[in-house]
């Protein structure tokens, strides 16, 4: 394998019909890299890591929710030394009520409308398996970015990430749904990889780990804003021209001028010395043309 891979050709394996499948080279080829004799797929989906393991001659041990396993809830049973994690992408493609059933299923993680209580939901699925890992075991996480409202939701961004990351695979889509559709954004830039990111599981009980934590903080408490951009920003909320009281109202109050004792005159200073405002009245502002 290589840092970057592409199957356009699917290969042998799975349900091809089964949305949201991926190609079994790249079973086939995680299992030739990293030496693969045993390997768990507990979002097997249309079946595919099964019929890899079973053409390449070694064990599989696979479930899914379409078989009545919830990942969230049930016990891992194996001690694994490889476990390939291939998650819905979010709500793109609802599982149940769609693809296997007729009704929405418990534990189906692709019915979760908010993103951030999918991630945390899919963590403990991650974390499941990696407690599951022998000393040395690996897991690989196949995943995808999403986006929705001109925004972008990067799985691999957001999922914790225990052990070692051994590597990052970037994997190249082929046929898809998407790639007969014409965008007109043309400042919209089609999502055409999948990443693939391979952890390791060096010791048996300290466990270093990545999170991402989402927080919002407002700029005008920010100590490390220029009065430049601050003063900008309130003019830009304001509809780009305001009055100089306005301007001391958007940012009265707030841990930026509570550190300056003359911070009206500092403001004052900042509107007079930078070249992007002009003085359009009296005692009005605006950002410069």
């Amino acid at each position: 394998m290589k840092s970057v891979v592409s199957y356009p050709e699917r290969g042998i394996g799975g349900n091809n019909r089964y949305r949201g499948n991926c190609s079994p080279k790249l079973i086939e080829d995680l299992i030739d890299q990293f030496k693969v004799t045993e390997i768990s797929d507990y979002m097997v989906g249309g079946g595919t890591t099964k019929d890899v393991a079973k053409l390449k001659g070694i064990k599989s041990n696979v479930y899914d929710l379409n078989m009545g396993f919830n990942l969230e809830e049930e016990e891992i049973k194996e001690r694994n030394e490889f476990a390939f994690f291939h998650p819905p992408y979010w709500n793109i493609v609802k599982y149940s009520g769609q693809m296997y059933s007729n009704e929405p299923v418990k534990g189906d993680l692709s019915h979760i409308e908010d993103y951030y209580e999918f991630i945390e939901r899919l963590n403990k699925c991650i974390m499941k398996q990696y407690y599951s890992l022998v000393k040395g075991g690996h897991m690989a996480i196949l995943m995808g970015d999403i986006k929705k409202k001109g925004k972008l939701y990067s799985m691999l961004l957001d999922i914790v990430k225990p052990g070692d990351i051994v590597n990052k695979v970037v994997k190249m889509q082929h046929n898809c749904w998407s790639d007969s559709v014409n965008y007109s954004n043309r400042n919209f830039i089609p999502i055409v990889h999948e990443d693939l990111l391979i952890l390791r599981k060096p010791f048996p009980y300290i466990m270093d780990f990545k999170w991402t934590i989402t927080n919002q903080v407002d700029i005008r408490d920010s100590k490390q804003i220029t009065w430049k951009d601050l003063v900008a920003t309130v003019l830009e909320k304001l509809g780009k021209k305001a009055k100089l009281k306005d301007i001391y109202d958007e940012i009265e109050g707030h841990k930026k001028c509570m550190t300056n004792s003359n911070w009206e005159a500092k403001v004052r200073q900042t509107l007079q010395l930078n070249p992007i405002f002009q003085n359009v009245d009296k005692g009005v502002w605006s950002i410069a043309a």
